[in-house]
């Protein structure tokens, strides 16, 4: 199973591109919120993207599915675990920054939800009986903007701080101790950006 790519882009289509890898090109649907941070991307570029693997009795032809970070593909998963949700469906909706959709899932916030293309309230109601809960890591998911002119973060660590506690949830002390251990395993980081990544990947261990 294919759970991972990284090559050369061949070609991009509105909710596809085409990418050469050892001399084979693959096929693979992505999300708006993904083909945006492409869009810098020109022909013959490297891409690298985690793939979720569709393929099953009813639909033999495989479909490779492409996201940016592991986290987003992991969210997909629980996704179309909702039911009337398959992956095709689901690769439609996320016309909006996954971080956003997970705090609108934890906070039940079914008006945005139904911004997500192709759902309706009585589905946006599934997707927070099924999915509350489960979110709030993967609230933690920044959406890379290619943005030159955007200032960089001045007090970065401040930043994550207030969406931990004001927009997540999280008393003062646990935020405090999510981003010290965060710090802690990689000294490198700079931006509130690298700092979310990093808690994430420390919510997953």
């Amino acid at each position: 199973m294919i759970g991972y790519l990284e090559g050369r882009l061949m070609k991009k289509e509105q909710d596809r591109i085409l990418l050469l890898v050892n001399h084979v090109g693959y096929e693979i649907l992505v999300p708006v919120v993904v083909m945006e941070s492409l869009a810098a991307k020109e022909i013959g570029d490297e891409v690298s993207l985690y793939i979720y693997f569709q393929q099953t009795e009813r639909q033999p032809k495989p479909v490779l599915i492409g996201f940016n970070l592991e986290a987003e593909k992991e969210f997909f998963q629980y996704f179309i675990s909702v039911e009337a949700i398959g992956p095709l469906k689901a690769v439609k909706a996320l016309n909006i920054p996954v971080g956003e959709i997970a705090h609108a899932i934890e906070s039940g916030d079914v008006k945005t939800l139904k911004q997500l293309s192709g759902i309706g309230a009585r589905t946006a109601h599934k997707i927070v009986a099924s999915l509350q809960g489960k979110m709030n890591k993967f609230a933690l998911i920044r959406h890379e903007k290619n943005d030159a002119s955007e200032p960089p973060d001045e007090d970065f660590i401040q930043m994550v701080m207030d969406v931990l506690v004001g927009q997540l949830g999280y008393k003062t002390t646990d935020a405090r101790q999510l981003i010290g251990q965060a710090m802690k395993r990689d000294a490198r980081i700079a931006t509130a950006e690298q700092l979310f990544d990093e808690i994430y990947r420390g919510q997953r261990e």
